[in-house]
């Protein structure tokens, strides 16, 4: 995924088929927005997978913003919230819950931010090699600090929860994002969504198991 256009559709299209796998497994509504990012991951490949089209072919270059801003949206403005989000939801133990409040409230924040940011400053995407660069006039300034803190309400909330196996997950994208830091820091907004398929396996697995142990205790 995310290396070509074929690669970004493909691969989008698989995920998304696990995805819609995983939200087959919700056995309670508050389950559904940790069982849709595997579908949200799908959709965000098939977004990037337009950008490479539109950047290759002069034929389609009327879908490139529009590629663009979809990915990005979903890319940097989704996920701070979505994640702390979803684990808030299937949470029960009050103390976890206060704590989880807190990393959504600075999730939205950060939120917040891209949205400015993308409608304030212009975002200009490249091919390089096998990846997509995406040329963002964001401050320069605050980069750092909005980048760690995306990472944050990303990833800790899913060691905060007592959902069995969700720090399996964190685990995973914590590990996903240091490869490509380590490896790919120019194009990280592109490559990081290439360990997607092996998140939202993760998250069918998750709930599953939890489906099949809610069926067991009934």
């Amino acid at each position: 995924m995310c290396f070509s256009t074929e690669a970004s559709f493909i691969g989008g299209v698989v995920v998304a088929a696990i995805g819609v796998a995983t939200i087959r497994k919700v056995h309670k509504p508050s389950q559904l927005v940790f069982a849709s990012i595997p579908l949200f991951f799908g959709l965000q490949q098939i977004a990037e997978g337009f950008v490479w089209l539109s950047l290759q072919n002069p034929e389609y270059a009327g879908l490139l913003k529009f590629s663009t801003y979809s990915f990005l949206i979903m890319a940097e403005v989704f996920w701070p919230f979505m994640v702390p989000l979803a684990v808030l939801l299937m949470e029960k133990n009050k103390g976890r819950i206060k704590i989880l409040r807190g990393f959504l409230g600075v999730g939205v924040a950060v939120s917040l931010y891209f949205i400015y940011c993308l409608f304030s400053y212009n975002v200009t995407p490249v091919i390089s090699g096998y990846h997509i660069v995406y040329l963002e006039g964001y401050p320069k300034s605050l980069q750092i600090v909005a980048f760690s803190l995306y990472l944050i309400t990303s990833i800790t909330p899913l060691f905060v929860s007592t959902i069995k196996r969700t720090y399996l997950l964190g685990i995973l994208m914590a590990f996903s994002c240091l490869v490509t830091i380590i490896f790919f820091t120019q194009y990280l907004t592109s490559v990081w969504c290439f360990f997607g398929a092996l998140i939202s396996i993760v998250i069918l697995w998750i709930l599953r198991d939890a489906r099949r142990k809610y069926i067991l205790g009934r």
